[in-house]
Order: structure tokens, then sequence, then C-alpha cells
């Protein structure tokens, strides 16, 4: 089995090549065309390298160049982690201390990942993006669970939750994934925790098995921005507050990563599609995570640093 570690950088100081999505757009298309275009610029600087940085003739074939760049030229391994592009962590990624900064991350588990699985996976995961800022803690770590959704039309008639593309997780295995957040809670790494998508029967029922409650309860509200009155009063009641989001459940499904990896028209040529691709690598692939994480200047609200973590295994 291989782990590949697929990393975006800085999105805010990507340039124009990064498409951004709209505020009001439900959708994963940072997350992708981010992805994409950090690999792609670290393939052409290698592309460059290998052709001697001669921009002239570079410029007259530049897709076939890209191309022709083994995927071990422009990625990392170490045993049997390979980071998807490189990543150089000895740049730090804020610009002043980190008492300037209010630094939140979300962490969304994908389907078909176990709950014992996901505490190792919520390590990783903060120790990737403590790692990326050079930060000793986060403000605020919210988790989404697949498969959960919150609806604001059935939370107003009759208290019910509703599970958006598969089967809602099952609260057990939400209780044994938020002891994995509560202990990174209690070793000072994530000074706050939160979950996403939980109405106020699906927090009724989920507060009383935890020793940390969430601090905040983040939820998409569709087609509007009136959030339940039954869910504000609960929330007020139970101290936990309210944010609302436009994130995708799913945000990262299997056949995404296989394009973006693959050797099609768009792929990076780390994912073998064929017996003729000899460099790429071979198996089924899985995704089992994605982190967004974002870092605000306190005094002036704007996001210095915004960026993804996303890990898929690649099995024989």
């Amino acid at each position: 089995m291989t782990k590949l570690i697929l990393s975006t950088s800085n999105i805010m100081s990507g340039g124009p090549s990064i498409i951004r999505r709209p505020a009001s757009e439900k959708s994963n298309v940072e997350l992708i065309n981010s992805l994409r275009s950090n690999t792609e610029a670290s393939k052409e600087v290698f592309a460059q390298l290998n052709n001697g940085c001669d921009d002239s003739n570079y410029g007259q074939d530049r897709y076939h160049q890209k191309r022709g760049v083994p995927y071990s030229t422009w990625t990392v391994r170490e045993d049997n982690v390979i980071y998807v592009p490189s990543v150089d962590f000895s740049q730090s990624g804020l610009a002043e201390e980190r008492s300037q900064y209010d630094i939140t991350a979300k962490l969304f588990f994908l389907p078909d990942t176990s709950a014992s699985n996901r505490c190792k996976h919520a390590q990783e995961a903060i120790r990737l993006v403590l790692q990326e800022l050079h930060v000793p803690s986060i403000d605020l770590l919210i988790v989404s669970f697949p498969g959960v959704s919150f609806d604001a039309d059935d939370e107003d008639l009759d208290g019910s939750e509703c599970s958006d593309g598969g089967e809602a997780e099952d609260i057990d295995a939400m209780t044994e994934t938020w002891r994995a957040l509560e202990q990174l809670h209690s070793e000072g790494l994530a000074l706050q925790i939160g979950v996403s998508e939980f109405g106020s029967e699906r927090l009724q029922k989920f507060l009383p098995r935890t020793k940390t409650r969430p601090s905040v309860d983040q939820i998409n509200v569709r087609d509007c921005c009136v959030v339940p009155k039954s869910l504000i009063l609960y929330a007020k009641q139970e101290g936990i507050e309210l944010l609302t989001h436009n994130d995708c459940t799913n945000i990262l499904p299997r056949g995404t990563v296989r394009e973006l990896l693959g050797y099609g028209e768009n792929g990076a040529g780390v994912l073998a599609g064929s017996e003729k691709d000899l460099d790429g690598l071979k198996g089924e692939v899985e995704p089992q995570w994605v982190v967004k994480y974002t870092a605000v200047v306190r005094d002036r609200g704007v996001i210095e640093n915004k960026g993804y973590f996303a890990v898929a295994e690649v099995r024989d």
C-alpha cells in the first residue's frame, strides 16, 4: 500500500491560475483546481530545469515537456508515503507571530473509512497543518462526517435529519471519532473543536456521549440564510456557536482522485492508467480524508494563508 499526500500550498498566493469558487456555490471546485494548479506548477518547474531553462523552446511545446517529466522528479517519497507534489516545510506559512492569527481547520472524513482509522487520520491532518504553518496549535478544528447533511426544512417540520450521498454516519462511529478530537484538544493542539451538519436532534443524541463538547456547529443552510429557530434555541442553551458554510460533504470522490493523478489529458501521471504507463502507480485508489486550513489576520480580517491537504491510498 502506498499513501499519497496531496497539497495545494497557499492558494491565496497562487495567482490567477487557481479558479476560486463564488461564495454562494456549494462545490469542491476550489479544492480540485488548487490541487491541479499546484501539481502543474511543480511539473512546470522541473520541465524547465530538464530543458536547460530555455524559455523559447519550452514555450513551443509546453504540454509535451510537462508530460515527459516523471512524477518521481517533482514528488518526494518517504518509505511508503509520496508527497504530491513535494512540500517544503522549512518555509513558514505565516508572516507574523502566532498570536496575530485565527487559524481554523476543517477535517472532512470520506466514505468507507472506519472510525478507528479516523483517529489516526485526525492526528495526521493536524500534524500536517501545524507543520505547514509553523505553529504549535490551531484555534478551531471542525469535523465533517460522511453522509451527514443538515436540512433546515426538516428541522422545522419534525426535527428529523438526513443523509447526503449515502448512508448517514451512526452515532457510535461519530462518538469514537470524536475521541480523537478530544485528545487533540486535551494536548493543546486544537484550542476548540466543533462539528458540522448537526441539527438539534443529532446534537441531543451526541452531546451526552462527549467529554469535551463541541464549541461550534457549522451548518449548510440551503437556498437561504435563515437558521431554524429550534436549532438556534438549542444551541444557545448548550453554549454552541452556530456557523454556516458551503462545503461539499463528499469533497473528494474516488473518480476525481484518479482523474487528477492519472495519465489522462488533465492528469498528473502519478497513477498508471494502463499497462503502457510503466512509471505510474498501479492499484485501486481510495481517498481517505481532506483538511482545509485558513489563517486570518485578526486585526485586519484578511486571509493570509489558505490551503488543503488530502490523503489517498493506492492498494495493489
